[in-house]
């Protein structure tokens, strides 16, 4: 049993790595990222790295993805009119 949850963690994750990849949109790619950054975490917590899954939620998820949402926002607002 705990291979198919191991098996549809590593599927779900070649999955959004390969969506991540492909898709144009900057803030659906911010979003795949942060979830793929989630699921990265369950596996660590799986290979019973506990203290690696929290740093991997807090910075790969939560930090990263705070500042990348951030970045997003900032070129969309830059492409239709310009800051003084």
């Amino acid at each position: 049993m705990a291979w198919a949850l191991d098996g549809a963690i590593m599927i779900v994750m070649i999955v959004l790595a390969v969506r991540l990849l492909l898709v144009r949109d900057l803030y659906r790619a911010v979003i795949l990222f942060v979830v793929f950054g989630l699921f990265m975490a369950l596996a660590w917590v799986r290979l019973e790295a506990p203290d690696i899954a929290l740093a991997e939620a807090a910075v790969g998820a939560g930090i990263t993805g705070v500042l990348l949402l951030d970045a997003a926002k900032k070129m969309s607002r830059g492409r239709g009119e310009e800051e003084p």
